[in-house]
């Protein structure tokens, strides 16, 4: 494999979505990384992908990208229930992949790709980019120096817009069984973000529901019904035996952004965001016992591993591919992986068992 890494990105349609805001700034920002092909489901569209940002190749066919010689690394950045078709064709290809997160629909999808990535011995990644949040890595670091003492407890608070009409190009994540939801995409990159900073939970209450269970259809008088959960609750204990609480929300209006506050025996640290966890505006806090109130704390060179020009929406993507790309060229493993994935996504199962019996469960995240 070559020190310069070719990718193909799925997705990528140049006047919207999270893999022009995110994604191609990203990679573009990388020397390790070549941007040879991307692929929409227009040649139209992806001609303008690929004009724009200098691209040699477009594609309206995920599989012809793929197969091209060129490609190393497939990245997929397309709808949810788009994943695990278009993950498997690029595995089959024998090629490393990244692919957003959720990695699939449900879990039994994300362990289908976990197995056959496994059996291909290629490289691959999920977008669980909180991770690479040098906030959150930060806190991390703290937490494990000592800085809090032990940890006690940690509350996450998260209210974003989202519940309210549907366009039409997004009227399908209605539907709880295409896996776009509260609980899939912000429950899941939140709670993996608390988990990375103070490790898993031992036993979970919770309840997932639909608040809004329907909206109209933007431009028409059409009604949708909502089955997609919107608010998720949750109680629990962390395998250290700190308590947590969460609420994570999607709101027909303004919503207020996203806080995570960890209180310990001698300390709190506290990150905030006007937008979700996976997102690159986030702000460290934090106070010892004693001082009267949270201060800024500054993030160490050793957080961030990627050009000071990126932030916003690319930084906590670029931190993940730069980890990724030395995977791929140093024959290590990358992380968070998709076994990490399926993981999560059994960690989201169990808030949905424990909010359907009415019951504290374990959490077996096998």
């Amino acid at each position: 494999m070559p020190d310069r890494i070719g990718v193909g990105i799925i997705g990528a349609n140049v006047n919207y979505g999270w893999g022009t805001r995110a994604h191609l700034p990203a990679l573009q920002a990388l020397p390790e990384f070549d941007l040879v092909g991307v692929a929409t489901t227009q040649m139209a569209t992806a001609r303008e992908t690929a004009d724009r940002y200098g691209i040699a190749n477009a594609f309206d066919d995920a599989a012809a990208l793929a197969a091209h010689p060129e490609v190393d690394l497939v990245v997929v950045c397309v709808r949810v229930p788009g994943h695990c078709a278009l993950v498997k064709t690029a595995l089959e290809a024998g090629k490393h992949v990244f692919c957003e997160w959720p990695l699939g629909a449900n879990t039994a999808e994300a362990a289908e790709l976990r197995d056959l990535a496994t059996a291909r011995g290629v490289r691959n990644m999920v977008g669980l980019q909180a991770r690479g949040a040098p906030a959150f890595i930060r806190l991390r670091e703290l937490v494990r120096d000592g800085y809090i003492g032990d940890v006690l407890s940690a509350d996450m608070y998260s209210a974003l817009p989202g519940a309210g009409p549907r366009r039409e190009s997004f009227a399908w994540a209605v539907d709880r069984a295409k896996g776009a939801s509260t609980l899939s995409i912000a429950s899941g990159h939140s709670l993996d973000a608390l988990a990375f900073c103070l490790g898993e939970f031992a036993e979970v209450s919770a309840v997932v529901s639909t608040r809004v269970q329907r909206v109209p259809l933007e431009g028409s008088d059409q009604m949708l019904d909502v089955t997609a959960p919107d608010h998720v609750l949750l109680s629990g204990m962390l395998e250290g035996g700190a308590l947590v609480s969460a609420a994570i929300k999607s709101v027909p209006a303004v919503g207020t952004g996203f806080r995570f506050e960890v209180q310990g025996s001698e300390g709190t640290l506290r990150v905030t965001s006007s937008g979700g966890a996976q997102m690159g505006d986030l702000v460290l806090e934090g106070a010892k016992r004693g001082e009267r109130a949270l201060e800024a704390i500054p993030l160490e060179v050793t957080d961030r591993w990627v050009p000071e020009t990126l932030n916003g929406p690319p930084l906590n993507v670029a931190q993940l591919f730069r980890r990724l790309g030395n995977a791929i060229n140093g024959g290590g493993p990358a992380h968070p992986d998709f076994d990490h994935a399926v993981r999560r996504h059994r960690f989201l199962d169990a808030l949905e068992e424990a909010s359907a019996s009415g019951q504290r469960v374990r959490v077996d995240l096998g």
